[in-house]
């Protein structure tokens, strides 16, 4: 099993790629602490997953943040994988439509917070020479229109670029910092775009593939990024989009 021995901290990992990757962490050795803000929906992943914990936190909380991976590190010992998955979508809206307080929330969510976790975990994976995965999306490779890509293509792309900056910080240490960029996956979050047939259809039509993703597509580039396949890997940011940002 590539991830036998590892401890990894999953954030937003109660449903979809989280949970997915979750999944295949856990199939794959890793001991697994799942963090979430929804404590039910936390209890029901973790009950479907051996091997896993669940810590209720929200990462807009500093104090959360740090409790999350004190208590990892006080249960297992040590901390090998950070995966920066958890985010949020905002309504779609035009700019001028946009207010502050909905701005600041969706950079709070998608970005600051995945400099939280990250800064919080470092020390910990300064001793286990370990990885970070940064979940961006294709929103932040390139522009969309229509599509209230601001906030949250503000974000993603900066998620990007701190993936190469802290791959390029923490090479010295040994530590492995890699992103991935998902298209259109079929989750909770993107239900609301695909009430109908002919919504879906859209969707899938918008990817070179002809379809939308799956969560453990997703999953998938995750584990090869975390396990020793990819050890000579790092600051690299891998499209898993079906083809969309090449158009």
């Amino acid at each position: 099993m590539k991830l036998s021995g590892k401890v990894a901290i999953i954030t937003g990992g109660s449903r979809g790629i989280g949970f997915a990757t979750a999944e295949i962490f856990a199939k794959n050795g890793a001991n697994v602490v799942i963090t979430a803000k929804d404590s039910k929906r936390l209890e029901n992943a973790i009950s479907q997953i051996p091997n896993s914990i669940g810590i209720t936190a929200d990462i807009k909380n500093e104090k959360d943040v740090k409790k999350v991976v004190e208590q990892t590190v006080k249960k297992f010992g040590k901390l090998d994988i950070l995966i920066n998955n958890a985010g949020i979508f905002p309504k779609i809206k035009q700019l001028h439509e946009i207010d502050e307080v909905e701005w600041n929330e969706v950079l709070d969510v998608n970005l600051t917070g995945q400099f939280r976790f990250t800064k919080a975990a470092i020390p910990y994976l300064q001793k286990t020479l370990g990885t970070i995965v940064n979940v961006s999306s294709d929103a932040g490779l390139k522009a969309y229109q229509g599509f209230n890509a601001d906030a949250y293509s503000a974000a993603k792309a900066g998620l990007i670029i701190l993936t190469k900056c802290w791959a390029l910080e923490y090479a010295k240490d040994g530590i492995r910092v890699n992103c991935v960029c998902p298209g259109v996956v079929d989750t909770d979050m993107t239900k609301p775009f695909m009430k109908t047939e002919k919504d879906r259809e859209f969707m899938n039509n918008e990817h070179p593939i002809g379809r939308i993703g799956q969560p453990d597509e997703v999953a998938k580039a995750i584990l090869y990024f975390v396990s020793d396949d990819a050890a000579w890997t790092t600051g690299a940011i891998l499209a898993v989009d079906g083809g969309e940002s090449v158009k």
